[in-house]
């Protein structure tokens, strides 16, 4: 499509087995065990910065400062210093695959091709696979990994799916935060993925089930934290490119998604709407409450999606969505296959949410779970109202998402040819090993695979080289555009040694 774009999935780890886990310590291992020779620590933090806002300051603290105090102190105790702790690898698909603390955590390389990074989404589950069998075959005193591709433990505590953007530098952020809240308030529809209950809210009606699965951890319109007072839009600016150009637009509000329709048609449709924002023929929309629109839009049981606005008019979710779908279509239509191709299933789905939502069986998440929750709960005499009952109901949300082909209920109705498919098997192993190749991720994946004995560090928008004794820094933040991808690719495939490679490039010492 027409931006870089990129998914950062975190995780849910369980040790099946084992009553006293450190979830820390067996996120690390299962990380460590993606290599075959001993790790080394080579991601280089010092470009990170999540104290700068976008909206043109710095803050003293984050409201999560004393969350990570807590964890430093506990690191302490483990005596593991910070860099193995976190285990950072680049890999040699151009993603980044690293232990967020508690979640083992995948980062798609960036991407042009929204099919691509279906693709590259998927091998990360392939991986994080691998690593689970390795780590269950190695792990002292037994104990088998499960890993779910979810965004709940069911007791309070939520981790996410997080969708990266480019965007011009030069447009208001405050813009950004107004055009954007009303699509992600209502995206939902087709791109939630499901939950049985509520958390965080003892006044919900327990038996609900939601189409969002992290709807019910949000709590402000916008803000530069991520794990406490979460926000609709998130304003941390780390651009990973030249920040007088560009931003990056870090969106944690998402659920991760299974199936690979909800996640093409979730990214896709918002990279369309970005372009309506570029463009300045964003349809406007004022919701009177965001925040507690997401969350009445996740349990509304009716299904009738009712969104009240500022002045006291309330609009159907669809309408909103229907609103953006048509401005899209008059700017986007015919201009590539692939924003054709989401242009009609964001057309078809809202189609079918407005008639039956059961036609979107085997393409979106929420109501794919649904009816198998619904299936199973009449083969077993279920009642959603029971509380001991709902927990075996939420024993299968979470089978749902479970990575393992053998286990997880996603992948064996996917085995069974019942969910839609966007990218073939040779894909998805292609994309285990190698990057897209018209991204600067592929000089990062190459670079690692033909030269990582003199990669010294690096991160996602630099290559620091150690050379005959000197250090050599390819700087990648100008590495963003198609035509300059291109060229660093090029000098790549044709440079015989890494001295030649550095030569046909500008570093720096």
């Amino acid at each position: 499509m027409r931006r870089l774009f990129g998914l950062e999935t975190e995780y849910g780890i369980q040790v099946d087995g084992v009553e006293d886990m450190d979830v820390v310590v067996e996120s690390m291992e299962l990380i460590r065990c993606y290599l075959v020779e001993d790790f080394v620590a080579r991601w280089d933090y010092q470009l990170e910065n999540p104290r700068r806002d976008m909206r043109g300051f710095e803050v003293d603290e984050l409201l999560n400062d004393q969350d990570e105090t807590v964890h430093l102190q506990r690191d302490r105790q483990r005596k593991i210093p910070l860099k193995d702790l976190k285990s950072d690898l680049i890999i040699s698909n151009g993603a980044r695959l690293y232990n967020d603390h508690t979640h083992p955590e995948y980062s798609t390389p960036e991407c042009h091709s929204l099919f691509d990074l279906v693709a590259l989404d998927r091998a990360g589950e392939r991986i994080l696979l691998h690593c689970a069998a390795r780590r269950s075959a190695t792990r002292k005193g037994g104990g088998l990994v499960r890993l779910y591709k979810n965004n709940t433990d069911f007791a309070e505590h939520s981790y996410g799916c997080h969708e990266n953007f480019l965007l011009p530098r030069q447009l208001p952020f405050q813009q950004v935060i107004e055009g954007l809240v009303p699509f992600l308030v209502t995206r939902q529809l087709y791109a939630g993925a499901g939950k049985v209950g509520v958390e965080c809210d003892p006044q919900a009606q327990a038996s609900t089930y939601q189409l969002s699965q992290r709807a019910d951890f949000f709590e402000t319109l916008a803000s530069i934290d991520t794990m406490t007072r979460r926000p609709l839009v998130n304003t941390r600016d780390e651009p990973h490119a030249n920040a007088d150009q560009y931003r990056r637009l870090h969106l944690i509000i998402g659920d991760a998604n299974m199936s690979e329709w909800a996640t093409a048609i979730k990214v896709g449709a918002l990279a369309l709407v970005l372009d309506l924002l570029e463009a300045g023929t964003l349809p406007r929309w004022e919701l009177a409450d965001p925040v507690a629109a997401l969350k009445a839009l996740s349990r509304d049981l009716s299904r009738q999606w009712a969104v009240p606005l500022v002045g006291g008019k309330t609009v159907s979710a669809l309408e909103i969505q229907r609103s953006y779908l048509e401005a899209a279509g008059h700017l986007a239509r015919g201009r590539d296959p692939e924003t054709d191709w989401v242009l009609a299933q964001w057309q078809e789905a809202l189609g079918k949410l407005g008639n039956d939502p059961l036609d979107l069986l085997g393409r979106c998440d929420w109501v794919t779970k649904k009816w198998l929750l619904d299936t199973f709960a009449q083969a077993e005499g279920l009642d959603w109202e029971n509380p001991d009952h709902r927990i075996w109901l939420q024993s299968q949300d979470l089978e749902y998402s479970n990575i393992d082909p053998e286990e997880g209920l996603y992948l064996l109705l996917e085995a069974q040819g019942q969910m839609t498919r966007l990218v073939g098997e040779e894909e998805i192993l292609r994309g285990m090993t190698q990057p897209p190749a018209d991204t600067r991720a592929y000089f990062r994946g190459r670079c690692l695979e033909r030269f990582g004995a003199a990669v010294r560090s690096l991160n996602w928008d630099s290559i620091e080289f150690s050379v005959q004794g000197r250090t050599r820094v390819v700087d990648l933040k100008a590495c963003v555009d198609a035509e300059a991808a291109a060229y660093y690719n090029q000098v790549l495939d044709s440079a015989p040694s890494v001295e030649a490679l550095l030569e046909k490039l500008p570093t720096s010492a």
